[in-house]
């Protein structure tokens, strides 16, 4: 079932039953919309230099890399660039199947025929056959995480993130992408450092999630064998208007992403309370303690959830290819909002 699909589905079975528990609304910026900072009312002008150093600082990277901090317009836009740039050196990409569909979207789109690994209900890392006596393959190769990864709900472990280093040393053609849109801590979090300290990872960052605010402005920050990105992404900045958006984001409303974190905790802690025992005991332990998390993947299909529990839940397929029949809950419905509402919105 696509995620549009789900949505109509979702609509059908909450008005035909109002006693459901609804742990499936997706959409962040609505559930908190109070929270969203509201644009600046000046004309400044902004320098994308000035904010790549801002977005250093703040994420407690060496200011000495501003010249491979690259604005932009967020993630998507991000990746549009990179996914174009490597289908004109042949890279082989590696996508997560069951993260975000518009990942695919976006690689076929710049040309590119992405393979896929699953993260549910644990990522597993793409193992390319080496068929014996074929030619060394020298093709770059890319492999896209998500740190935190959604739904997984989580960081990658210690031991995950060895795994991922282990993969890159089997190559040197080997690289990362890590989409850290959904880490509000600030620094990233240790194992994203880790990755970067390998010098072989392209960071991609953005407001989106933090702030509440998409496509609207973001940071890759290029890997050191990356610079000829550079040109391709000043080539194609965010407005004006963006950049001054941006500046008041990271200045004014720097605090933004520790309250949105604060208050998904609340409402994971109403989720929780809700839950029938057998359900709440079947979620993923490490997604329940994870900072501004609001996907908790649990093993039960979510059939089963809906009928014999009352409780609406993803079906893992919603969110892309997957052999997992396990489900997903999520802590965004008004239930689990600051004041409950008795009245679903249509």
């Amino acid at each position: 079932m696509r995620f549009d699909e789900f949505q109509d589905f979702r609509q059908r079975q909450l008005d035909a039953s109002p006693s459901l528990l609804d742990a499936a609304e997706t959409n962040l910026y609505r559930a908190l919309a109070p929270m969203r900072p509201e644009p600046p009312d000046d004309a400044r002008t902004v320098h994308r230099c000035d904010l790549a150093r801002a977005w250093l600082r703040r994420y407690e990277l060496p200011e000495e890399w501003s010249g491979r901090a690259m604005v932009c317009r967020g993630v998507r836009h991000g990746l549009d660039v990179v996914f174009h740039r490597l289908r004109a050196v042949r890279a082989r990409v590696w996508l997560p199947a069951d993260v975000y569909p518009v990942y695919f979207e976006l690689a076929r789109a710049a040309g590119l025929a992405p393979a896929s690994y699953p993260t549910l209900p644990a990522p597993v890392l793409p193992v390319l056959p080496v068929l014996p006596g074929a030619p060394a393959d020298d093709r770059p190769e890319y492999l896209l995480l998500a740190n935190p990864s959604k739904p997984l709900g989580r960081y990658l472990s210690d031991a995950e993130c060895a795994e991922v280093i282990a993969w890159l040393r089997e190559s040197p053609h080997r690289r990362l992408l890590i989409d850290g849109v959904y880490d509000l801590g600030a620094p990233f979090a240790a194992g994203t450092r880790r990755l970067l300290d390998t010098g072989r990872a392209v960071l991609l960052h953005s407001v989106t999630k933090g702030w509440l605010r998409p496509r609207t402005f973001g940071v890759v920050l290029l890997g050191p064998e990356q610079a000829e990105l550079a040109d391709s992404f000043r080539a194609d900045p965010p407005t004006p208007d963006q950049l001054r958006l941006a500046d008041r984001l990271l200045t004014v409303h720097g605090d933004v992403p520790g309250q949105v974190a604060a208050e998904l905790a609340v409402r994971a802690e109403r989720l929780f309370g809700r839950l029938p025992a057998d359900v709440l005991g079947a979620v993923a332990p490490g997604s329940r303690t994870s900072p501004g998390n609001y996907f908790f993947p649990v093993d039960i299909p979510a059939e089963t959830l809906r009928r014999a529990y009352g409780v609406l839940a993803l079906p893992g397929g919603v969110f892309g290819e997957t052999d997992w029949s396990g489900s997903v809950l999520t802590s965004l419905a008004d239930a689990f909002g600051p004041t409950p509402s008795a009245v679903r919105p249509r």
